[in-house]
């Protein structure tokens, strides 16, 4: 029922109003910690089937599907310059047992409940089963980004949606194929033709560009304001091409040029991958909306109950039963294969292959091929929305996910940083110290503090430290412009808020002028510089950890403080942390466990509460 029917929005308010939609259910879904995916996919169907304000088809015209298709583009780029090889070290057995038997596997069962459950005719069951055997980037890394799986779980997860990403695609053109051409016989030369071609043309336009425009800026042939704008483009030029040899070759050809410049050590790829980040934050949003909003009710009631007995058996049976069989003897936990089991949602490079499809194989007779895309758009949903409930939840209960971010990420070792280490841990948090001294590292080894011995910002590190729960980062060295390159390099994935460094100080006594932008909060007060906290400790200076309750509140607590004690942070009741900033108010509630550093306490002072 069209409830705005005068209601008229011409191209330039669609695509306004996409814009707004997509960041304004970005911002929802962080607040309410709720899957953006959900949220997204619920704003579309409001805004298109619910109150028909938006109409892609029309509003759009036959740009919808090359807008998709470019938006999909960059979306894969991006995930694959994140796909870094370190990570697959310690995935690598389970990533290729997943794509080389999992993809196979998956595609067998997916075509057989497809057929038999759905009543669908061999050639669109077929087709339907090699698409779904993707697991969608678009909606795996979202999900990533806010369930803080395990590294090795994520990594398997990440790994497989964007390598299977452009199989899927291309499975699904050559099944198509296989029973286009069938008929006349003579069907596998022109299979196997295309898909030699696919593969050569992901690899020559794909690595090929890719290496050259690496090189190009290693050898600063290319100015820094132009960096990003040329790689964008050649992404998009890379897709068209390779399209354009062979269909459905673009996925392949960009997922391996991301692949290959995210490898490469480039001296920008950070700035690059922070860039392509936000930009597919945005275009994910944007995919979502426009592909629910043009969703037609009215095609779903053609789909029988045979449909939904699909869904469930893809989800608890052919998903699982795949995953469990390809991953036998691969040497993984019981409960990584159990929760890689389970995880498999469908995004947008499925609906977009479908939408592809579809329309051919009704051209070329195959008359239940109408039925794929609502199919296709309920399993999407129906995927998006159990595993996004579910899989932080799911992924606690077999500990691979962090219960609350509630570690500290220290760096810099000093006795200071030992001591703060070891009552964080006293008081129920986790705490990691990193220096690139051994010797400063000695107080912290001696007090039973987790250590990282290197250098926080190299490769190594990133390759050796798993931060999924890391819930502050504090930079705390001598040096004041290392600890605003330290927050520099942490706020954009730990968040800025979450970032902190001790106050800058210079040996005149005056403040270094470094600009917000280039460094993390102030931590605790002004003076609570590196000298300052070190004369403290050899003054005799002690850590205190009070946990508050009903009858001893906040301010009993500060009441009692020895005077010039400073407040440095609560462990929140729910495990989470609440850090002390300069110029932030910190107010800790009743529940939580306040950690403070003050001067020792004369023998008839009143006693901290302990925690």
């Amino acid at each position: 029922m069209n409830l705005l029917p005068n209601l008229h929005i011409d191209l330039a308010g669609a695509i306004a109003l996409v814009l707004v939609l997509g960041v304004g259910a970005q911002w929802l879904a962080w607040r309410t910690r709720i899957p953006a995916i959900i949220v997204l996919t619920i704003v579309g169907l409001i805004v298109g089937p619910g109150l028909h304000i938006l109409r892609p088809v029309q509003q759009f015209g036959h740009t919808l599907e090359t807008i998709i298709g470019l938006a999909v583009a960059v979306v894969l780029f991006d995930g694959g310059l994140n796909l870094r090889f370190h990570e697959l070290r310690h995935a690598a057995v389970g990533v290729r047992r997943l794509v080389y038997l999992g993809v196979p596997l998956s595609f067998a069962f997916y075509s057989l409940a497809t057929h038999y459950l759905a009543g669908f005719s061999w050639p669109a069951a077929t087709v339907f089963g090699a698409i779904i055997v993707v697991t969608g980037p678009t909606v795996i890394l979202p999900l990533l980004r806010q369930a803080k799986l395990t590294r090795r779980v994520a990594s398997y997860l990440k790994w497989e949606a964007i390598i299977n990403d452009p199989i899927g695609a291309l499975l699904a053109v050559l099944v198509f194929e296989y029973f286009l051409y069938s008929a006349g016989g003579g069907f596998s030369a022109r299979v196997a033709w295309d898909l030699g071609r696919a593969i050569l043309a992901g690899a020559v336009f794909g690595g090929g560009i890719a290496i050259l425009l690496g090189r190009a800026f290693r050898r600063h042939a290319v100015p820094e304001y132009l960096g990003l704008p040329i790689t964008l483009a050649l992404v998009i030029g890379v897709f068209v091409a390779a399209n354009a040899v062979q269909d459905e070759a673009g996925l392949l050809a960009v997922t391996v040029m991301g692949i290959v410049m995210g490898n490469m050590r480039l001296p920008n790829i950070e700035e690059m991958r922070r860039f392509k980040e936000y930009l597919s934050v945005l275009l994910v949003a944007i995919i979502f909306i426009l592909l629910t909003a043009s969703l037609e009710p009215q095609a779903l009631a053609h789909l029988h109950w045979g449909g939904g007995v699909l869904i469930a058996v893809i989800v608890l049976l052919a998903r699982p039963l795949a995953v469990w069989i390809a991953t036998f003897g691969a040497g993984m936990p019981v409960r990584e294969r159990l929760l890689l089991a389970w995880i498999a949602p469908r995004g947008v490079v499925a609906v977009a292959t479908v939408g592809v499809l579809a329309p051919r194989m009704l051209d070329a007779g195959f008359a239940d091929a109408d039925l794929l895309i609502p199919l296709m758009f309920v399993l999407v949903f129906a995927t998006v929305l159990i595993y996004g409930l579910a899989l932080e939840r799911i992924a606690r209960f077999f500990g691979l996910a962090a219960a609350a971010s509630n570690r500290v990420l220290i760096v810099g070792a000093s006795p200071w940083t030992a001591g703060f280490a070891r009552i964080l841990m006293e008081a129920g948090a986790n705490a990691l110290i990193v220096a690139n001294s051994w010797h400063h590292l000695s107080s912290a080894r001696l007090a039973g503090v987790p250590v990282y011995y290197g250098e926080i910002l190299s490769e190594s590190a990133a390759a050796a430290l798993d931060l999924h729960d890391v819930g502050v980062v504090l930079a705390a060295t001598g040096n004041d412009a290392y600890n605003a390159l330290v927050s520099t390099a942490f706020a954009p994935t730990i968040g800025r808020g979450l970032v902190f460094q001790f106050p800058m100080f210079a040996a005149s006594g005056n403040t270094t002028d470094v600009t917000r932008e280039m460094r993390g909060r102030i931590a605790f007060q002004a003076d609570a510089h590196f000298d300052e906290l070190r004369r403290r400790i050899d003054q005799g200076w002690v850590f205190r950890k009070t946990r508050l309750t009903e009858k001893y509140s906040f301010e009993n607590y500060l009441a009692d403080c020895p005077e010039g004690t400073m407040q440095l942070i609560a462990i929140k009741s729910s495990g989470g942390l609440l850090m002390n900033a300069q110029n932030a108010t910190f107010s800790p509630a009743v529940g939580d466990t306040v950690i403070s550093f003050g001067p020792a306490r004369k023998e008839n002072s009143p006693a901290t509460v302990p925690a």
